[in-house]
Protein backbone atom coordinates (compact mmCIF):
# COMPACT_ATOMS: atom_id res chain seq x y z
CA UNK A 1 0.00 0.00 0.00
CA UNK A 2 1.91 3.72 -0.78
CA UNK A 3 2.51 5.40 1.64
CA UNK A 4 0.29 8.90 1.44
CA UNK A 5 -2.74 5.81 1.72
CA UNK A 6 -1.18 4.27 4.76
CA UNK A 7 -0.40 7.58 6.23
CA UNK A 8 -3.76 8.87 5.91
CA UNK A 9 -6.02 5.89 6.88
CA UNK A 10 -3.70 5.96 10.04
CA UNK A 11 -4.66 9.23 10.67
CA UNK A 12 -8.32 8.72 9.78
CA UNK A 13 -8.49 5.81 12.65
CA UNK A 14 -6.35 7.75 15.08
CA UNK A 15 -8.88 10.98 14.83
CA UNK A 16 -12.51 8.99 14.87
CA UNK A 17 -10.69 7.40 18.36
CA UNK A 18 -9.47 11.00 19.77
CA UNK A 19 -13.17 11.91 18.71
CA UNK A 20 -15.05 9.27 20.20
CA UNK A 21 -12.86 9.12 23.32
CA UNK A 22 -13.51 13.27 24.29
CA UNK A 23 -17.23 12.10 23.70
CA UNK A 24 -16.97 9.02 26.22
CA UNK A 25 -15.08 11.54 28.83
CA UNK A 26 -17.32 14.31 28.09
CA UNK A 27 -20.43 11.65 29.59
CA UNK A 28 -18.73 10.59 32.20
CA UNK A 29 -17.04 13.76 34.07
CA UNK A 30 -19.13 14.83 36.80
CA UNK A 31 -21.12 18.12 36.44
CA UNK A 32 -18.86 20.71 37.61
CA UNK A 33 -15.65 19.66 34.99
CA UNK A 34 -18.52 20.29 32.56
CA UNK A 35 -19.50 23.65 33.71
CA UNK A 36 -20.33 27.14 31.39
CA UNK A 37 -16.61 28.23 32.95
CA UNK A 38 -14.60 25.32 32.05
CA UNK A 39 -16.23 24.63 28.54
CA UNK A 40 -15.49 28.61 27.73
CA UNK A 41 -11.52 27.65 28.84
CA UNK A 42 -11.45 24.45 27.03
CA UNK A 43 -13.23 26.23 23.70
CA UNK A 44 -9.75 28.63 23.97
CA UNK A 45 -7.54 26.11 24.20
CA UNK A 46 -8.83 24.35 21.15
CA UNK A 47 -8.89 27.46 19.40
CA UNK A 48 -5.28 27.91 19.93
CA UNK A 49 -4.81 23.95 18.42
CA UNK A 50 -6.63 24.70 15.35
CA UNK A 51 -4.88 27.72 14.81
CA UNK A 52 -1.46 25.83 14.82
CA UNK A 53 -2.09 22.82 12.80
CA UNK A 54 -4.04 24.97 10.27
CA UNK A 55 -1.07 27.32 9.99
CA UNK A 56 1.31 24.31 10.30
CA UNK A 57 -0.74 22.26 7.38
CA UNK A 58 -1.93 24.97 5.13
CA UNK A 59 2.08 26.33 5.04
CA UNK A 60 2.97 22.60 4.03
CA UNK A 61 0.32 22.01 1.46
CA UNK A 62 1.81 24.81 -0.40
CA UNK A 63 5.34 23.94 0.55
CA UNK A 64 4.65 20.86 -1.44
CA UNK A 65 2.69 22.63 -3.97
CA UNK A 66 5.23 24.48 -5.19
CA UNK A 67 8.11 21.78 -5.07
CA UNK A 68 5.53 19.18 -6.98
CA UNK A 69 5.36 22.57 -9.68
CA UNK A 70 9.35 22.52 -9.68
CA UNK A 71 9.79 18.81 -9.81
CA UNK A 72 7.63 18.94 -13.45
CA UNK A 73 9.01 22.36 -14.79
CA UNK A 74 12.77 20.10 -13.97
CA UNK A 75 11.19 16.84 -15.83
CA UNK A 76 9.81 19.01 -18.51
CA UNK A 77 13.42 20.91 -19.15
CA UNK A 78 14.72 17.03 -18.99
CA UNK A 79 12.87 16.16 -22.03
CA UNK A 80 13.66 19.35 -23.70
CA UNK A 81 17.32 18.69 -23.07
CA UNK A 82 17.12 15.30 -24.20
CA UNK A 83 15.48 16.41 -27.66
CA UNK A 84 17.91 19.01 -28.44
CA UNK A 85 20.49 16.50 -27.71
CA UNK A 86 19.24 14.54 -30.22
CA UNK A 87 19.46 17.33 -32.79
CA UNK A 88 22.79 17.89 -32.06
CA UNK A 89 24.22 14.62 -32.74
CA UNK A 90 21.74 14.01 -35.47
CA UNK A 91 23.10 17.51 -37.39
CA UNK A 92 26.83 16.07 -36.43
CA UNK A 93 26.65 13.18 -38.45
CA UNK A 94 27.02 9.65 -38.86
CA UNK A 95 29.89 9.56 -36.65
CA UNK A 96 27.69 10.12 -33.65
CA UNK A 97 24.32 7.85 -34.96
CA UNK A 98 25.20 5.35 -32.42
CA UNK A 99 25.32 7.65 -30.19
CA UNK A 100 21.99 8.91 -30.87
CA UNK A 101 20.44 5.64 -30.89
CA UNK A 102 21.99 4.98 -27.69
CA UNK A 103 20.33 8.44 -26.41
CA UNK A 104 16.89 6.85 -27.64
CA UNK A 105 17.58 3.82 -25.87
CA UNK A 106 18.14 5.67 -22.28
CA UNK A 107 14.78 7.46 -23.12
CA UNK A 108 13.04 4.63 -23.67
CA UNK A 109 13.88 3.01 -20.48
CA UNK A 110 13.67 6.14 -18.68
CA UNK A 111 9.93 6.07 -19.32
CA UNK A 112 9.94 2.58 -18.70
CA UNK A 113 11.08 2.92 -15.38
CA UNK A 114 9.91 6.06 -14.42
CA UNK A 115 6.35 4.80 -15.22
CA UNK A 116 6.56 1.09 -15.24
CA UNK A 117 2.71 0.95 -15.63
CA UNK A 118 2.34 2.63 -18.79
CA UNK A 119 3.10 1.36 -22.71
CA UNK A 120 6.38 1.79 -24.00
CA UNK A 121 6.46 2.73 -28.33
CA UNK A 122 7.04 -0.84 -30.02
CA UNK A 123 10.07 -2.07 -31.35
CA UNK A 124 12.21 0.03 -29.35
CA UNK A 125 15.71 -1.71 -27.65
CA UNK A 126 16.09 -0.67 -24.21
CA UNK A 127 17.76 -1.63 -20.94
CA UNK A 128 16.18 -4.04 -18.57
CA UNK A 129 14.35 -1.76 -15.97
CA UNK A 130 12.56 -4.06 -14.10
CA UNK A 131 15.35 -4.04 -11.36
CA UNK A 132 16.00 -0.43 -11.47
CA UNK A 133 14.60 2.25 -8.49
CA UNK A 134 11.25 4.23 -9.40
CA UNK A 135 13.32 7.27 -8.20
CA UNK A 136 16.71 7.54 -7.52
CA UNK A 137 19.97 7.08 -9.41
CA UNK A 138 20.09 4.07 -11.54
CA UNK A 139 23.94 3.34 -12.49
CA UNK A 140 22.54 1.02 -15.58
CA UNK A 141 20.91 4.22 -17.10
CA UNK A 142 24.15 6.81 -16.06
CA UNK A 143 26.76 4.45 -17.78
CA UNK A 144 24.58 4.94 -21.17
CA UNK A 145 24.73 8.59 -20.76
CA UNK A 146 28.41 8.25 -19.96
CA UNK A 147 28.80 6.44 -22.71
CA UNK A 148 27.28 9.55 -24.88
CA UNK A 149 29.26 12.19 -23.38
CA UNK A 150 32.87 10.32 -24.06
CA UNK A 151 32.38 9.79 -27.89
CA UNK A 152 31.36 13.25 -28.24
CA UNK A 153 34.61 14.70 -26.39
CA UNK A 154 36.68 11.83 -28.31
CA UNK A 155 35.53 13.64 -31.42
CA UNK A 156 38.60 15.79 -32.90
CA UNK A 157 36.83 17.29 -36.04
CA UNK A 158 38.54 19.08 -39.04
CA UNK A 159 36.22 21.66 -40.50
CA UNK A 160 34.72 24.79 -38.78
CA UNK A 161 31.34 23.67 -38.53
CA UNK A 162 31.67 20.04 -37.11
CA UNK A 163 33.93 21.84 -34.54
CA UNK A 164 31.44 24.32 -33.94
CA UNK A 165 28.91 21.28 -33.63
CA UNK A 166 31.33 19.73 -31.09
CA UNK A 167 31.27 22.07 -28.96
CA UNK A 168 27.54 22.78 -28.72
CA UNK A 169 27.33 18.69 -28.37
CA UNK A 170 29.39 19.24 -25.37
CA UNK A 171 27.70 21.99 -23.93
CA UNK A 172 24.28 20.61 -24.19
CA UNK A 173 25.40 17.08 -22.70
CA UNK A 174 26.50 19.31 -19.75
CA UNK A 175 23.40 21.11 -18.87
CA UNK A 176 21.84 17.43 -19.99
CA UNK A 177 23.68 15.84 -16.69
CA UNK A 178 22.53 18.29 -14.60
CA UNK A 179 19.28 18.52 -15.19
CA UNK A 180 19.05 14.55 -14.67
CA UNK A 181 20.56 15.26 -11.32
CA UNK A 182 18.11 18.07 -10.66
CA UNK A 183 15.12 16.12 -11.40
CA UNK A 184 17.13 12.55 -9.74
CA UNK A 185 16.71 14.82 -6.31
CA UNK A 186 13.21 16.21 -7.45
CA UNK A 187 11.93 12.71 -6.85
CA UNK A 188 13.10 12.30 -2.79
CA UNK A 189 10.59 13.66 -0.28
CA UNK A 190 10.82 16.05 1.78
CA UNK A 191 8.47 15.09 4.78
CA UNK A 192 10.24 13.35 8.00
CA UNK A 193 8.25 10.66 10.00
CA UNK A 194 8.69 12.53 13.26
CA UNK A 195 7.24 15.92 11.82
CA UNK A 196 4.29 13.88 10.94
CA UNK A 197 3.91 11.94 14.25
CA UNK A 198 3.76 15.64 15.85
CA UNK A 199 1.17 17.07 13.57
CA UNK A 200 -0.73 14.16 14.05
CA UNK A 201 -0.63 14.02 17.87
CA UNK A 202 -1.94 17.65 17.60
CA UNK A 203 -4.69 16.91 15.42
CA UNK A 204 -5.81 13.99 17.76
CA UNK A 205 -5.69 16.75 20.83
CA UNK A 206 -7.66 19.09 18.57
CA UNK A 207 -10.47 16.15 17.97
CA UNK A 208 -10.39 15.70 22.09
CA UNK A 209 -11.25 18.53 22.50
CA UNK A 210 -14.37 18.57 19.85
CA UNK A 211 -15.74 15.37 21.24
CA UNK A 212 -15.24 16.82 25.12
CA UNK A 213 -17.39 19.75 23.81
CA UNK A 214 -19.60 18.37 21.19
CA UNK A 215 -23.10 17.29 22.73
CA UNK A 216 -24.39 13.84 21.42
CA UNK A 217 -26.34 13.78 18.39
CA UNK A 218 -26.20 12.90 14.86
CA UNK A 219 -25.98 16.36 13.28
CA UNK A 220 -22.56 16.85 15.96
CA UNK A 221 -21.58 13.46 14.93
CA UNK A 222 -22.11 13.47 11.24
CA UNK A 223 -19.97 17.60 11.67
CA UNK A 224 -17.27 15.80 13.36
CA UNK A 225 -17.15 12.79 10.64
CA UNK A 226 -17.21 15.84 8.26
CA UNK A 227 -14.33 17.10 9.72
CA UNK A 228 -12.37 14.57 10.05
CA UNK A 229 -12.64 13.42 6.10
CA UNK A 230 -11.68 16.81 4.91
CA UNK A 231 -8.25 16.74 7.38
CA UNK A 232 -7.51 13.24 6.27
CA UNK A 233 -8.24 14.49 2.53
CA UNK A 234 -5.47 17.18 3.22
CA UNK A 235 -3.11 15.45 4.58
CA UNK A 236 -3.37 12.45 1.55
CA UNK A 237 -2.53 15.64 -0.57
CA UNK A 238 0.51 16.72 1.19
CA UNK A 239 1.50 13.24 1.47
CA UNK A 240 1.09 12.43 -2.21
CA UNK A 241 3.09 15.93 -3.43
CA UNK A 242 5.62 15.08 -1.57
CA UNK A 243 6.70 12.30 -3.82
CA UNK A 244 5.84 13.41 -7.34
CA UNK A 245 6.45 10.50 -9.31
CA UNK A 246 3.19 7.76 -8.60
CA UNK A 247 0.51 8.64 -6.78
CA UNK A 248 -2.88 10.21 -7.45
CA UNK A 249 -1.58 13.29 -8.60
CA UNK A 250 2.15 12.27 -10.02
CA UNK A 251 4.20 13.96 -12.44
CA UNK A 252 2.73 12.92 -16.22
CA UNK A 253 5.32 11.31 -18.97
CA UNK A 254 4.04 13.59 -21.38
CA UNK A 255 7.22 15.70 -22.18
CA UNK A 256 9.69 12.43 -21.89
CA UNK A 257 7.24 10.81 -24.93
CA UNK A 258 6.87 13.85 -26.46
CA UNK A 259 10.94 14.27 -26.95
CA UNK A 260 11.15 10.79 -27.66
CA UNK A 261 8.47 11.12 -30.49
CA UNK A 262 10.46 14.11 -31.62
CA UNK A 263 13.53 12.03 -31.82
CA UNK A 264 12.11 9.12 -33.74
CA UNK A 265 10.31 11.59 -35.95
CA UNK A 266 14.23 12.80 -37.17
Amino acid sequence: MPREAVWTLVLFVLLIVSAAVGSILRARLPAPHRGTETIDFLRVVTALLVTFAALVMSLLLASELTAFTTASRDRNRYAAGLAEMDVCLKNYGSALDSERQLLHSYTVAVIASTWPGEPLPPGMIYPDVSKLPLIGEAPTLGALLNTIGLSIAHQQPNDPLHQVLVTRCNQLFSNLMVARWTVIEDAHGSLSAPFLDVLIFWLMLVFLSFGLQAPRNPLTGSIVAVAIVSVASVMFVILDLDLPYGGFFGISSTSMRHALADMLAQ
